[in-house]
């Protein structure tokens, strides 16, 4: 069955929602966890989302991740393994109807967390981007209600620019205002 591709409106249950997922991760995880972060749409307070809940763990080794599946699963997790990304581990949650999405990265992967949390902080700050990719998002997902590959191909070059743009935000600007 297709996904059927939903955006909607900021919703403030999302923060909630990481919340409560985030101790989960917490205590699955346990001393191999050194942070967890909110990331993608639903932790940028006014953008239009898809909700879903996008976390990412920062762990001490990626490749120890591996010994928790069981809990993972227990969890509701489908375990994805690195799903495209190398030194990633990849956990979704809610099949057709996802809920959340779990992208865990070792801490050595300094360029895939600070990616991330550019691109967040980035849209959290400045609104006109912020609002354009809402606006984007919108238009995909009506124009392409059942096809996640459109979608997200609609997005594709809007997302490279931000994130080059993001990226050097926070380089100068960014990492100094969000610690």
């Amino acid at each position: 069955m297709a996904q059927h591709i939903r955006v909607v409106a900021y919703q403030a249950d999302w923060e909630e929602a990481y919340q409560r997922e985030k101790k989960v991760w917490e205590t699955i995880l346990g001393s191999e966890l050194l942070q967890i972060y909110h990331i993608g749409s639903t932790a940028v307070p006014g953008l239009w989302a898809k909700p879903i809940i996008d976390m990412m763990p920062v762990v001490k080794r990626i490749d120890r991740v591996d010994v928790f599946q069981p809990e993972i699963e227990a969890a509701g997790y489908e375990c994805m393994g690195e799903f495209g990304i190398p030194k990633r581990r990849y956990f979704r949650k809610g099949g057709d109807q996802r809920t959340h999405q779990v992208h865990v990265f070792d801490a050595e992967n300094q360029a895939d967390i600070i990616r991330h949390l550019a691109v967040r902080d980035y849209l959290r700050t400045h609104e006109e981007v912020r609002e354009a990719y809402g606006s984007l998002k919108r238009k995909l997902a009506e124009r392409f209600p059942n096809s996640i590959e459109n979608y997200c191909d609609g997005k594709d070059a809007f997302v490279k620019k931000m994130e080059q743009d993001a990226l050097s935000w926070y380089a100068s600007e960014g990492s100094k205002e969000n610690g």
